[in-house]
């Protein structure tokens, strides 16, 4: 598997990013995790990430899941944050829950991203809706995550300047206690899966 999963936006050292990828990669950009979003709010935060990828050298475009879920012109997957059960419901109804797991095994992809992109390749979802409201979902909420991982992921632990941070806190202490295993990681850092190389970085 080649990762890079960050906690907030392409965290402070995306220059691994850019090694797992080929030169001037064709990246698709997946931001349904801000579907629920106002319309107008979506286009420019997607315009943002856009833009971001682009001054990494990098060759993005925005992949809506809710309109095709074909990854094959693509080097590598950005998927952005927002709600993780809006991201895995939208997964789930484009068919790419299904697809994205081999593609990620047999390194066919590259799979980067930040919050509830990480967040939905866990065993699980439970939990996360201490933080991530539910009722965003349309239709049946799915608790399953994709699997790739075999752990959770919890963003945004002690990054005072993000409004997530404490609910997150929270989301952890009962990983904790239920002997959940997960992965904590604070704004700015990312775990990166390179084959057998996993680094914190």
């Amino acid at each position: 598997m080649k990762l890079y999963l960050s906690s907030f936006r392409l965290g402070d050292r995306p220059e691994h990013l850019v090694a797992l990828l080929p030169a001037a990669a064709r990246v698709a950009v997946i931001c349904n995790a801000i579907d629920a979003e106002d319309p107008a709010v979506r286009r420019e935060k997607v315009a943002d990430e856009l833009r971001w990828l682009t001054e990494l050298g990098l060759r993005p475009e925005e992949l809506d899941l809710r309109e095709s879920a074909d990854f094959s012109p693509y080097d590598g997957l950005w998927v952005r944050g927002g709600n993780v059960f809006v991201l895995r419901s939208v997964m789930a109804e484009s068919g790419a829950d299904k697809t994205l797991p081999e593609l990620i095994s047999g390194e066919q992809l590259v799979y980067a991203g930040y919050s509830a992109g990480p967040c939905v390749l866990a065993p699980s979802l439970r939990g996360l809706e201490l933080c991530d409201d539910v009722s965003a979902v349309r239709g049946e909420v799915l608790w399953e995550g994709l699997g790739v991982l075999d752990h959770a992921i919890v963003p945004h632990l002690d990054s005072p300047g993000h409004p997530e941070t404490e609910l997150l806190a929270g989301v952890a202490e009962l990983y904790e206690r239920t002997g959940v295993p997960h992965l904590k990681m604070r704004d700015g850092q990312a775990l990166v899966v390179d084959g057998d190389r996993r680094e914190l970085v």
